[in-house]
This record gives C-alpha cells, sequence and structure tokens, in this order.
C-alpha cells in the first residue's frame, strides 16, 4: 500500500533536521518497593516527555519503534515495563520478572497504577520541566486517563482502546468523571461504539478521537505499527494532538 505523501514529507523533514538518539535502559523504584525497568530515548533536557505504557501481555519493547519517531518530533519518551504483562518484540517485560521473584504471584492489572505513578515521580526527579504526558495501550490507556484526573503533573493523555478492563467491579468512566486534561483517543471500528460511551464525561473541547478510515485498525498503540494500514493517518492525527499539548509547555 502507498503511504501518503503528507507524511512521507514530514517524516523526512524531521529524520533531517534532529539526529538520531539512542536508548538507555534504568531503573527505578516503586512505593511498594519493586523495581521498574524502563528505556529511556532523550533529545534534551528540555524536550517534554511521554512515558509509554504497554498493553496486555506486553512489555516496552511495544514502542521501539515508536519511541525514536517521538523523538524525532522533539519529545523524550520513557517505555516502562509494567508489572503486568510478557513480552513484545521479543523484549522480555523485567518487572514482571521481579514481581514474580518478589512477591510470588502474578500482579493484577490494576496494580499497575503504582508503576505509572512511580515513573511520573521519576521523570519529575530528572526533567527540567517536571510534567509529563501519557501513553498508554488498552488497559494502561484506562489507568493513564484515570491518573491523569489527579496527578496535576500530567498535561495530557493518549490513550489507545481504552475500555473496561478490570472487572464488574471497577468502571472506567466513573474516573473520568471531572476530566480536564486534553486527551486523545484511538480505537479500531469495532470498539467505537463502546469507547464512545466510556468517554460520556469527557468534554468535547478537551477530547481528540481517532477512528481509522483506512480498514478496521489495531488495537492499542500497535495503530502506530507500520504494519497497520491506518498508521500513517493515526501518526499525523497524533501528530497534531502532541503539538497542542506542548503548548502548554
Amino acid at each position: 500500500m502507498m503511504r501518503p505523501v503528507r507524511l512521507q514529507i514530514l517524516c523526512v523533514a524531521v529524520a533531517v533536521s534532529l539526529p538520531a538518539f539512542a536508548q538507555k535502559k534504568v531503573t527505578f523504584m516503586t512505593a511498594d518497593s519493586l523495581t521498574v525497568t524502563a528505556d529511556m530515548y532523550r533529545v534534551d533536557k528540555y524536550a517534554p516527555f511521554i512515558i509509554l505504557l504497554h498493553g496486555e501481555n506486553g512489555s516496552r519493547g511495544e514502542y521501539r519503534d515508536i519511541a525514536p519517531k517521538l523523538q524525532k518530533m522533539g519529545f523524550n519518551a520513557l517505555a516502562i515495563d509494567l508489572r503486568h504483562g510478557k513480552e513484545s518484540n521479543f523484549v522480555r517485560n523485567e518487572t514482571v520478572k521481579e514481581q514474580l521473584e518478589k512477591n510470588g504471584v502474578p500482579a493484577p492489572m490494576l496494580d499497575c497504577e503504582k508503576d505509572i505513578t512511580a515513573a511520573i515521580d521519576y521523570i519529575a526527579a530528572i526533567a527540567v520541566n517536571k510534567r509529563c504526558i501519557l501513553l498508554g495501550s488498552d488497559f494502561s490507556a484506562s489507568l493513564a486517563m484515570k491518573i491523569a484526573n489527579h496527578n496535576r503533573q500530567v498535561t495530557g493523555v493518549v490513550a489507545f482502546s481504552p475500555g473496561e478492563y478490570f472487572g464488574p467491579a471497577v468502571k472506567v468512566a466513573d474516573w473520568l468523571t471531572g476530566f480536564d486534561r486534553l486527551l486523545f483517543v484511538a480505537t479500531t471500528q469495532r470498539e467505537a461504539p463502546f469507547v464512545a460511551e466510556l468517554l460520556h464525561n469527557v468534554p468535547d473541547d478537551l477530547l481528540t478521537r481517532f477512528l481509522p478510515a483506512t480498514g478496521a485498525g489495531r488495537q492499542g498503540a500497535q495503530a502506530l505499527w507500520e504494519e497497520d494500514d491506518a498508521s500513517d493517518e493515526c501518526w499525523i492525527a497524533l501528530m497534531l494532538f502532541l503539538r497542542k499539548v506542548k503548548e502548554q509547555y
């Protein structure tokens, strides 16, 4: 399939204007003393930070191809291994390994909120600008929206395929009451009606929705992978949103 000329030109422009940056493995501690492993993709100390959160059964490897593109757009990125997951792109989840060695049992998805909060605190400790953007994939997208609604260090959220992942006793829609951050939500065609109901508490002027026009779309952050026919249009929509968030820094 031929890629849109607009995105080709834009990607060439940022690739020429900015060098490629290597990733660096880092670790930090959570409030309950679990060591979280992450990949740091840093442009410079003044660039805004995006914290990248993988989907269910995944790892920080979900963002191996995505994070360098965000760098070329002028963002620092931190891709973390949440304590619930497994593997992505042949990258094993090291925080899950730490969880099993320390506690002997797998962690529930809701416990990953501690890892995300620790990542926000880690960025606040090392960044010139203490704030950050959260980018989540399926269950972590829902957690990102919850945390952003109560953490003033988060200036915006990118949520790929958020949903009610946590059982009937937990309602993600209720977490969004009073939501007041800029929010980008991407879904597949199939998910769109359910996610629209989930977001009924989010004001329209804060919400940017993306629904693929080319194909059904992929669930989660895989919507940004080149294998998805709609990835070009998703990247364009995301870049426009991040430009708006960047204006707040």
